[in-house]
């Protein structure tokens, strides 16, 4: 019997299901997905020796919707969506990483300098965790990994994020004996997306899908965020995390999008600061006539937005800490609210006939009020929104979320209780 065929043994024999229940509800399809995996591997390498299985997850936001980027406080959570691997170390410098119908991509770990064709594409990333290793004083090595990602693309739940995770925690584990914490993970993927892939992202996305379960971010300061994990059972709260996938097109929403900041820092400004997080709430309050003479009344009512969803991060982080999920589901609604009236990202100004995300929020209030919460998801305009149903109402929610945008369209989600780690 070969290893590949000794892993699948511990797989079909139940061996693995307890480390399954760590991380997946259903461990019989948790093993199936595991054996399809192994066979991936197989496909790419043939046998390996020391097969092992690593796991990060994508992230949802909570509250703070538009905050970071005026250095805000935000409240993300890790999902129970992650991309998977399938590793074994190698005694060369090459790492070879093959996704599932993607090419594969191959680094050689003595050229570790960002390489202008590999811009915009995974191999910067692999390339990028590892220059950020060696930078740190850390261990790498060659390896041969397969790679699946059930984090949807495109739904705000951050699969680029997960898989940058996905290649620092191969990494954390195969060679430095998982001691690098989640926190400095984190700091290392977006290093390789700032600086190899080339997207100026902020931390939050690469935060969530490292620590797991819920977690608050501070950005006072960009370069040392301030991370609290939140200690929350969600599993006890009898709720489920929907994703509500509303098809819209998100071409041509880019200055959208860009005007929500390019407002806001409007507003700052005008105080002679850079970013609203410098500035105090009341002396926009005090300055709403001049404010909306020199700006008008858009930049002003963004700017309410973040000062009170600044809040509501501490509050519902708060909420969850002491154990009530009731007063939790009542700030995610106003939060949602907040963007709707004042951040105005529910539908596009540019566009006002198609409001499919207005109508899922609608629809949902419809159904939940007086028993869940809902809230615009990720960047609006287009795109998703968040629920926090009851289990009783769960059924009825999807299917009529489906009945509206479609089969597939509401994904039935938890929180998961841990960030990237080894399965």
């Amino acid at each position: 019997m070969n290893n590949l065929e000794k892993t699948r043994e511990l797989i079909r024999s139940g061996a693995m299901d307890a480390r399954f229940a760590r991380l997946y509800a259903d461990t019989a399809a948790a093993g199936k997905r595991f054996l399809h995996i192994t066979d991936l591997f197989e496909e790419a390498f043939g046998d390996g020796d020391d097969l092992r299985f690593f796991s990060a997850p994508g992230r949802t936001e909570v509250c703070g919707n538009h905050t970071d980027h005026n250095h805000g406080c935000v409240l993300a959570a890790a999902i129970n969506l992650d991309a998977v691997a399938c590793a074994a170390k190698t005694d060369d410098d090459i790492i070879v990483i093959k996704s599932e119908n993607y090419p594969g991509d191959t680094i050689d770990l003595n050229i570790l300098e960002p390489q202008e064709k590999e811009r915009e594409k995974s191999a910067s990333l692999v390339r990028g965790v590892a220059a950020r290793f060696v930078q740190l004083g850390y261990k790498v090595g060659g390896l041969r990994a397969v790679t699946v990602n059930n984090v949807l693309k495109g739904s705000g739940m951050s699969s680029s994020a997960s898989y940058e995770v996905l290649v620092g925690t191969l990494l954390n584990y195969l060679y430095n004996d998982g001691r690098i914490s989640p926190v400095e993970i984190a700091k290392v993927a977006q290093y390789a997306e700032n600086e190899f892939f080339g997207k100026p992202c902020g931390l939050m996305d690469q935060m969530a899908c490292s620590v797991g379960s819920f977690v608050q971010i501070d950005f006072k300061d960009p370069s040392a965020p301030v991370i609290t994990p939140v200690d929350f059972d969600f599993a006890a709260c009898e709720h489920a995390l929907c994703i509500v996938d509303t098809r819209a097109d998100h071409a041509d929403l880019t200055d959208e999008y860009a005007s929500i900041r390019r407002e806001m820092e409007a507003v700052a400004g005008f105080f002679g600061k850079s970013c609203l997080r410098e500035t105090n709430e009341a002396d926009v309050m005090d300055n709403l006539a001049a404010l909306r003479e020199a700006l008008g009344e858009r930049p002003v009512m963004r700017a309410m937005h973040f000062y009170a969803d600044n809040r509501r991060v501490e509050a519902e982080a708060a909420a969850l800490r002491a154990g009530d999920f009731e007063t939790f589901k009542a700030l995610t609604i106003d939060s949602g609210r907040s963007s709707y009236m004042y951040n105005q990202n529910v539908f596009a100004s540019s566009q006002p006939q198609s409001q499919p995300v207005a109508l899922a929020l609608a629809v949902s209030e419809y159904i939940l009020k007086g028993a869940g919460a809902w809230r615009v998801h990720g960047g609006g305009f287009a795109g998703t929104i968040q629920a926090f149903v009851p289990l009783e109402k769960l059924d009825e929610y999807k299917s009529k979320m489906e009945a509206l945008f479609g089969d597939g369209a509401c994904y039935v989600l938890s929180i998961r209780p841990f960030g990237g780690t080894e399965v």
